[in-house]
């Protein structure tokens, strides 16, 4: 029996993967599981706690609004980011089991 996907299925496993291929990166996981974990961050704590480049994070953190998995928001010159994508929370908490 061939395996078939109907364009609403293509659809679905399409939006999925492009979710699993963001969050594929170390870094990106590791940002996306501290987001959840506190709610919400700035680029500065970022870089405080994971020791790495302003500009590394910031590549990190653009890809994560392209997938459109975090959020951020403007208050005056600072940006706090957060997790909104409900997949993506669900996928960081079945992966990393310890985020309560």
């Amino acid at each position: 029996m061939p395996m078939t996907m109907n364009s609403t299925e293509t659809k679905m496993l399409t939006e999925k993967a492009e979710i699993l291929k963001a969050l594929s990166h170390p870094v990106r996981l590791c940002i996306v599981r501290n987001l959840v974990e506190i709610g919400g961050c700035n680029v500065s704590k970022m870089q405080n706690c994971l020791a790495m480049p302003q500009s590394t994070i910031s590549q990190h953190l653009t890809k994560l609004k392209a997938a459109e998995i975090i959020e951020g928001k403007r208050t005056g010159t600072e940006i706090t980011y957060q997790v909104t994508h409900q997949d993506a929370i669900n996928i960081v908490k079945t992966v990393i089991p310890q985020i309560i």
